[in-house]
């Protein structure tokens, strides 16, 4: 059983910085593939970032340069840097996994395990 523990959500103006964290249990995330998703009410859920544990990063072309995919061993952990926030950053974002050997990283319907969610709020 796999779960995922999202926190680091918040309110904050235009350039400031968020650090979303995704804690892991019931597997190692040297194991799975992970990704962050966010959704705006209305609108489709859509990739942020993504990656298999030894490939390199996917980032959606808005998000590029100004959030990093990270993770965390010593805390089993997947991070998210946020810099340079945005107001259209403003979302519900999720954290998911997959133990799939391969899948489509950018397909939220490839992950069979997703956390509550954490909200992120960037006022202009």
């Amino acid at each position: 059983l796999v779960q995922l523990v999202e926190s680091g959500g918040g309110s904050v103006g235009t350039g400031g910085s968020l650090r979303l964290s995704c804690v892991v249990s019931g597997d190692t995330i040297s194991r799975v593939s992970m990704a962050w998703f966010r959704q705006v009410p209305g609108r489709e859920r859509e990739v942020v970032a993504a990656s298999h544990y030894t490939g390199v990063p996917y980032y959606r072309n808005s998000v590029r340069g100004r959030f990093t995919f990270s993770h965390d061993h010593a805390t089993n952990s997947l991070d998210l840097q946020m810099n340079s926030l945005k107001p259209e950053d403003t979302a519900m974002y999720y954290c998911a996994a997959s133990q799939k050997p391969s899948l489509n990283l950018r397909d939220p319907d490839e992950y069979n395990y997703w956390g509550q969610g954490t909200q992120v709020t960037v006022s202009s």
